[in-house]
């Protein structure tokens, strides 16, 4: 399994941060999700990447979108589909990291990638190539994540520079796909514990 230094063992991380009952992100969508989701083909086939808990997922899920979603944290996973039983939507979870999912080229109508800041620079490469990829033409990427600015906030996120967002990077990441809406921004955030205060982000909706 491929993994950065600061995640030397992150299925091991992660199921440790979710050991709790409680999610530790919550159980509503992502902010900047739920104000784009619009951008997204009505009732189109998703992608939830590194879903964590299944906050994202399941609420794509009410939305009416087939969804799939993985994440490397069997616990994670656990959770996920308990909150969809919960919830009573269909998803398709999988436990895979970013390398061992079946990525499928234009296999999807919308992928959403919320906070998937845990990648050094080489395995973000992999990644986002392979999201962008995975989009069907006319298919649409939504993405957030933290800027370096929040290296002051300390609100959530990694503590590692490498791992963080800028402009530049997603323009030049993403430059196979035309940009709908890149901003940087700060906001009041409150996902559960994991994230909780003012906050540095930048969010990205672009299509295929």
């Amino acid at each position: 399994m491929s993994t950065s230094p600061a995640f030397a063992d992150a299925a091991e991380t992660w199921n440790r941060r979710y050991a709790s009952a409680d999610y530790l992100f919550g159980t509503e969508p992502n902010a900047w999700l739920r104000e784009h989701a619009t951008a997204l083909p009505a009732a189109g086939r998703v992608l939830s990447v590194a879903d964590g808990e299944g906050r994202n997922s399941v609420w794509l899920a009410r939305q009416g979108f087939q969804v799939d979603a993985f994440d490397v944290a069997d616990r994670a996973v656990e959770k996920a589909q308990a909150l969809a039983r919960r919830e009573g939507v269909s998803v398709n979870y999988t436990l895979a990291d970013v390398d061992g999912f079946a990525w499928s080229d234009a296999a999807y109508d919308g992928v959403v990638a919320i906070f998937v800041q845990f990648a050094d620079p080489e395995i973000r490469a992999r990644l986002f190539q392979r999201m962008v990829r995975s989009l069907k033409p006319g298919g649409v990427l939504i993405l957030q994540g933290y800027t370096p600015k929040q290296l002051e906030y300390r609100t959530g996120g990694p503590s590692v520079l490498s791992h963080l967002y800028s402009r530049q990077m997603l323009e030049s990441a993403f430059v196979e796909l035309s940009i709908l809406e890149l901003r940087e921004y700060e906001r009041e955030v409150q996902e559960g514990q994991g994230h909780s205060g003012r906050s540095a982000l930048i969010g990205l909706v672009a299509r295929r």
